[in-house]
């Protein structure tokens, strides 16, 4: 098969794809809002059941179900009908997936979740299947035809049915107020919980690990504090400890280049920076390396109370960079 054969294919595949999404926005109506409703008031879980293409995609939205704040998990019909039942309870909502609507494994375990009066969300490819008149509320994702030349393998329905899963998943985000914060908390670990999570408490150095000199220290000796901390910079304070400024390794080489050794008869009060940038600890982490990165700086001292005097730490953009937050 020729490149030019093989484009042309995928192109026809991705159109199909997008087309068979596009077709169920007109079925985002009534019946969806009542699943999104019932969903919402459950006061059990939501529990996801599919075989096969229709199993994984299952497992897809159950996990995005659970990620942003629906309680969720998917259960395998088969192993429903010998006993996994017992894991879905009287006060859970079911949601089965099924292209066909015929799914031997589902049909077999509707009437014992029917009998137990729990509510039957279905997103059923074919309306008039068995599954599609056996529960309480249809979610329609028929698709004209698979993306698979053999119009065989389900390629463009399961496309489908994970858009209604998504769209499905994020009303119900929304109906819940679900935030940023809430996201965090449930993805603790990875770049999502570094980015939403991680602040300077964690990362700040403190106590002597913090480099000060006062504004008539001289150049000399705060070149010795900036190298003996290891941070290429020294917070400058007044005689009441408070923060005036900010000298940095930088700093002393552009002194060098201008005054020479002249220099080192000059404090630290000579060559310092004025007004140097500072956060409270609570900041978040990648909320500190976006204002080190606006003002081109390396560093910031931190307050665990703005309305005292001195800084009690100070983070440099190494801290953060190592943790893998950008």
């Amino acid at each position: 098969m020729s490149n030019n054969k093989n484009i042309s294919v995928g192109k026809k595949v991705i159109r199909i794809e997008a087309d068979a999404v596009s077709s169920i926005i007109d079925r985002i109506n009534d019946h969806f809002d009542e699943a999104v409703n019932t969903i919402l008031n459950c006061e059990g879980r939501l529990i996801v059941a599919g075989v096969g293409k229709s199993g994984l995609i299952s497992q897809k939205i159950a996990s995005t179900m659970a990620s942003t704040g629906t309680p969720s998990h998917f259960v395998h019909p088969g192993d429903a009908f010998h006993g996994d039942l017992g894991m879905i309870t009287d006060n859970d909502v079911v949601l089965i997936i099924s292209n066909s609507g015929e799914t031997h494994e589902l049909i077999q375990i509707l009437p014992v979740i029917k009998k137990r009066g729990i509510k039957i969300i279905g997103m059923i490819g074919r309306e008039n299947s068995t599954l599609s008149k056996n529960i309480d509320i249809l979610l329609d994702t028929s698709v004209e035809q698979e993306a698979c030349t053999l119009d065989l393998a389900p390629t463009a329905s399961t496309t489908a049915t994970l858009a209604m899963g998504d769209a499905l998943a994020v009303a119900l985000l929304e109906a819940r107020g679900f935030n940023a914060n809430d996201f965090a908390e449930l993805h603790p670990g990875g770049f999502l919980g570094k980015r939403l999570l991680l602040k300077l408490d964690q990362l700040v150095h403190t106590g002597d690990r913090v480099p000060f000199v006062y504004t008539d220290t001289s150049l000399k000796d705060s070149l010795l504090i900036i190298s003996d901390k290891g941070l290429g910079v020294t917070g400058v304070l007044n005689h009441n400890d408070e923060l005036v400024g900010i000298i940095t390794d930088g700093d002393i080489r552009r002194g060098l280049e201008k005054g020479g050794n002249n220099i080192f008869n000059k404090t630290a009060e000579f060559i310092m920076s004025k007004n140097p940038k500072w956060v409270i600890i609570d900041t978040l982490a990648i909320a500190a390396l976006e204002l080190m990165e606006k003002h081109n700086i390396t560093s910031l001292f931190v307050y665990s109370d703005p309305e005292t005097k001195k800084p009690d730490g100070i983070i440099h953009i190494h801290d953060i960079l190592k943790t893998g937050v950008q």
